[in-house]
């Protein structure tokens, strides 16, 4: 039979069942789809391959879902660091996007995030920002997968004068995406703290309607707590229930601030948590308790939060992170394994998005997300088990290759649908601008 893309690798991790981790294996694509994985020797009998790659001494496995980032903010990358987060959002950021915001800002900015992730083995991200539509076009025009945060916030900003205006807007872009192959949306009201219950109930409404996500952060720092305890008598969470949003539909990002009861009652409701462990201990915003978390039931996905306050779009750093520590934070060794950080990374996140038919594991039928690893170089030898060399000692610059839907957008390191030159030459402009403040 001949198919579009024969890949031959050293290794294939699953992530998911029957089995994790295969060697010598070979994945066979057509029509941007897995339609088998096989020993090498059978593949290279049934199967010729209009593209073959030779990938001995590689690792595939499916791309990396990046499950809450601020894209466009990468063009703040490092512009207000070592500060608190209230004050390096109210202080800095928000005005910083008061004068700038704009199309081209979030056009240029989303195009450096999405060069990053894809050269870094990121091939779905959960965004939450103004202009989604922009965000939308931009992944579309580079073949990257993407959820589209349709942002609510409580104040006029240049994408909206209101609640009213910001959910109208959001509708409108999900119809739009309706048949598209690669985006989808999701409502994303920034924060209980920045959105008031009239929104967030007919978020809620809307939500169940539609089949939606609702990504929201909720919980970040004891200073949220805190606040809302005096201005409302409620933790967030209680309030969001009380709105109808702690749902099998709720990704609740961050949740560092979390009491036993608490972490039952989403594990009950089947939502998720989307854990960033980078942004949280570089804004010193408190630890996640993922490790309870996974035990009660809840799933647990991971992302990079923006690279204004990461400062890097890395899922392979997210997930050694998020690895050592859980343990540490749990107070064990075992807890948070290199395998669990994985499927935090890709299967936990495809469900928190509602994709996990479509992408998150390499399993027939599912569309060919997928990305390969070399495993050869001296920083990754001796080779014993390749999960726990992909999550506590591999970098993303061993990304060789990427594919979303069977269309390849890194070959061997190069980015095949973005121009890296034309790209500097708009982030440059970008940073005079900026640091003229």
């Amino acid at each position: 039979m001949i198919v579009d893309t024969l890949i031959h690798a050293g290794w294939i991790i699953t992530v998911e069942p029957p089995f994790d981790t295969v060697k010598d294996h070979s994945l066979v694509i057509h029509d941007g789809r897995i339609i088998d994985l096989l020993p090498t020797r059978q593949a290279k009998q049934c199967y010729q391959g209009t593209v073959v790659e030779n990938l001995q001494n590689h690792v595939l496995l499916p791309g990396l879902i990046n499950s809450h980032t601020h894209a466009a903010m990468s063009l703040m990358r490092g512009i207000a660091d070592d500060l608190p987060l209230m004050d390096w959002l109210q202080n800095h950021i928000w005005p910083l996007e008061h004068q700038w915001m704009s199309e081209a800002f979030v056009k240029d900015g989303t195009d450096l995030a999405i060069a990053e992730m894809l050269r870094g083995g990121t091939t779905c991200f959960n965004d939450m920002y103004f202009f989604p539509n922009i965000a939308a076009q931009q992944a579309q025009q580079a073949g990257i997968r993407a959820t589209l945060g349709l942002i609510v916030i409580d104040f006029p900003t240049v994408w909206a004068k209101d609640s009213d205006e910001y959910l109208s807007k959001g509708l409108t872009l999900t119809e739009q995406l309706r048949d598209t192959e690669l985006c989808n949306t999701a409502f994303a009201p920034h924060a209980p703290y920045t959105v008031s219950d009239a929104p967030l109930q007919k978020i809620a409404a809307y939500a169940q309607e539609l089949k939606r996500p609702v990504h929201i952060h909720i919980h970040e720092t004891a200073h949220e707590i805190d606040q809302a305890v005096e201005q409302t008598g409620k933790r967030p969470l209680q309030r969001l229930q009380e709105l109808g949003l702690v749902n099998s539909l709720l990704v609740a990002v961050h949740a560092t601030q979390l009491t036993d009861a608490e972490i039952s009652l989403l594990a009950d409701a089947g939502a998720t948590i989307v854990h960033c462990p980078e942004s949280n201990l570089k804004l010193a915003s408190g630890f996640c308790p993922v490790a309870k978390c996974l035990d009660a039931g809840v799933n647990v996905a991971l992302g990079t939060d923006g690279a204004a306050s990461n400062n890097d779009l890395d899922m392979f750093g997210e997930m050694r992170t998020a690895a050592l520590i859980g343990k540490a934070v749990a107070n064990d060794a075992s807890a948070v394994s290199a395998m669990t950080a994985l499927r935090m990374a890709t299967i936990n996140g495809a469900k928190a998005l509602g994709l996990a038919d479509e992408t998150g594991s390499l399993r027939i039928g599912k569309a060919a997300d997928v990305i390969a690893v070399d495993l050869s170089q001296l920083e990754t030898q001796p080779l014993y088990c390749p999960v726990s060399q992909l999550v506590y000692a591999a970098s993303r610059q061993q990304v060789t290759d990427v594919w979303v839907a069977g269309r390849r957008l890194l070959h061997n390191r190069q980015l095949t649908t973005l121009n890296l030159a034309e790209l500097q030459e708009k982030i440059a402009v970008w940073q005079q601008r900026l640091a003229e403040k």
